[in-house]
């Protein structure tokens, strides 16, 4: 569902801003960090996700369903490999 709201650019110093009500805030999950994209005449406003936010959950799942090993096992080692890597 879509929520259409008309509303007006308010002067800031030399910029521009646009009030965002706090209900349409909390709808989209928006937090102090935004992204702002521009596509075509269309600028969109996006919650600032955190890098490797979801990284965690994804590593467990990989885990689950058994995704999670080393891809290359059946390769000799490298020069690097033998030479240069120390484990802790």
């Amino acid at each position: 569902m879509s929520t259409v709201i008309k509303t007006r650019l308010i002067k800031i110093g030399n910029s521009h801003g646009v009030r965002i009500p706090k209900v349409v805030r909390d709808q989209v999950g928006l937090t102090d960090a935004i992204e702002l994209e521009v596509q075509g005449a269309q600028l969109i406003v996006r919650s600032g996700s955190a890098p490797r936010a979801s990284w965690a959950a994804q590593f467990q799942q990989m885990a689950e369903q058994q995704d999670d090993r080393l891809l290359d096992l059946d390769q000799p080692p490298t020069l690097w490999d033998e030479r240069e890597w120390e484990w802790e």
